[in-house]
């Protein structure tokens, strides 16, 4: 079968990886793709965004199923347009979509069906959610309400920095439309994780635990990122907490968009945090996560294919997921700069060198004169299997020391917190 990824980071090039290991499986494309993500499958230049681009070339390509990474073309309609042409896709449509695309829609669901999570106010209006926060004080978390690539929600410790981000969202726009509405949360204490579910609209298989490390610097310092590293499983994640997920979240929440005529196929991804009242909602996304993606795909033994075809063909019931019992971790290697400014086009050096059983996925890359270059943020996802937590840590920092570039940055601390544990 021929196989169409959309997407061209990190965690599709750990999709690609895994579909490539189906032996159904003969041809992968990949749109736009990365340097990385191009040895391995056919990178086609169409942006993720380009829903007429990508529905036509899967036509006239007989592609026999389309995997979308990004939460961007999903909240645009590419589900129900590949759907209206009859093509193969897996993720949710645009309605369901909504659960990543409005935070406040996600919290009305979570208000509506009684699933746990932080209480809340959405505000259309600067000054009446400016007026709020003063009322209430700080800690709080200020989010914008559509999608902004991971950075549009600000944890402020003062009022003042709080107030800054209504500011910077409502009335400078820096995040554009998604800066429409504003919701503020009450700030929650505890430890996060994150919890990716195959679903097909009734059945919910999650899948194994990880933990994302969301700030810039060591010690969970400095701006918020797409994400520096992760590891799974998180040990902080215990089993009475998952069947409490499953029973009180996951479940709800798939049930609670059926009834809402918004029945969810595809990935749900839940953020949490483990508070002294027990696990709550940070955020819904309605697709795998990104780093979360590359620790908890290596450690998937099945066939990624066979399950995805289950969840469109709402099948899932019928499957038996395994997952390999070693630890995974995933350490980003970033541009020097990010979140902020960066430069691009510096030879990454090292890239053969890593120790077998490693694997190395791109994100930001690019091919250049027969050298890869960097080409964004994060650039690398260095990926190490272990019998243990510490291990794998071992492993992928072993691996981060072969490969370098100008100005690369990355965490030393990652899996912190479950190595203290």
């Amino acid at each position: 079968m021929k196989v169409l990824v959309v997407g061209g980071g990190g965690r599709e090039h750990a999709l690609v990886w895994k579909i490539a290991q189906s032996p159904r499986v003969e041809e992968i494309y990949c749109a736009p793709g990365n340097a990385g993500i191009a040895r391995q499958a056919t990178c086609v230049n169409i942006g993720a965004e380009d829903i007429d681009a990508l529905v036509r070339f899967a036509r006239e390509e007989k592609i026999d199923l389309t995997v979308v990474g990004p939460e961007a073309p999903l909240t645009a309609g590419i589900v129900d347009a590949f759907t209206a042409e009859g093509l193969t896709i897996f993720g949710p449509t645009k309605k369901a979509a909504e659960i990543e695309g409005s935070k406040a829609f996600a919290k009305q669901l979570m208000e509506k069906y009684g699933i746990p999570t932080a209480r809340y106010r959405t505000f259309a209006n600067s000054d009446e959610a400016k007026e709020y926060i003063r009322e209430i004080g700080a800690p709080v978390v200020v989010k914008a309400d559509g999608l902004a690539a991971g950075k549009g929600v600000i944890v402020a410790q003062d009022v003042d920095t709080a107030l800054q981000a209504v500011t910077d969202i409502m009335e400078n726009k820096v995040f554009g439309d998604a800066g429409n509405r504003v919701v503020v949360e009450e700030y929650l204490e505890g430890e996060e994780v994150s919890i990716l579910a195959f679903t097909d609209g009734r059945t919910v298989v999650p899948m194994v635990s990880s933990q994302d490390h969301k700030r810039v610097f060591d010690g969970d310092q400095g701006p918020n990122t797409g994400g520096m590293g992760a590891y799974s499983p998180a040990p902080v994640y215990t089993d009475e907490i998952a069947r409490y997920v499953y029973d009180r979240i996951l479940l709800p929440a798939v049930q609670g968009l059926a009834a809402e005529g918004r029945p969810y196929k595809g990935v749900l991804y839940a953020g949490l945090i483990i508070t002294q009242d027990g696990p709550k909602v940070l955020e819904f996304n309605a697709r795998f996560g990104d780093p979360e993606t590359q620790a908890v795909l290596v450690r998937l033994e099945s066939d990624l294919v066979e399950i995805m075809e289950a969840v469109i063909e709402e099948r899932l019931h019928q499957v038996e997921i395994k997952w390999r019992p070693e630890a995974a971790v995933c350490v980003v290697m970033a541009s020097g700069g990010y979140p902020g400014s960066y430069r691009k086009g510096f030879p990454i050096f090292g890239l053969d060198d890593v120790p077998e059983g490693t694997v190395v996925f791109h994100a930001g890359t690019a091919e250049k004169d027969g050298q890869i270059v960097t080409a964004g943020g994060r650039v690398l996802g260095v990926t190490a299997l272990g019998p243990d937590i510490a291990t794998a840590v071992r492993n992928a920092y072993a691996a981060v020391e072969k490969i370098s570039f100008q100005d690369a940055h990355y965490r030393r601390d990652i899996g912190y917190r479950a190595l203290r544990r």
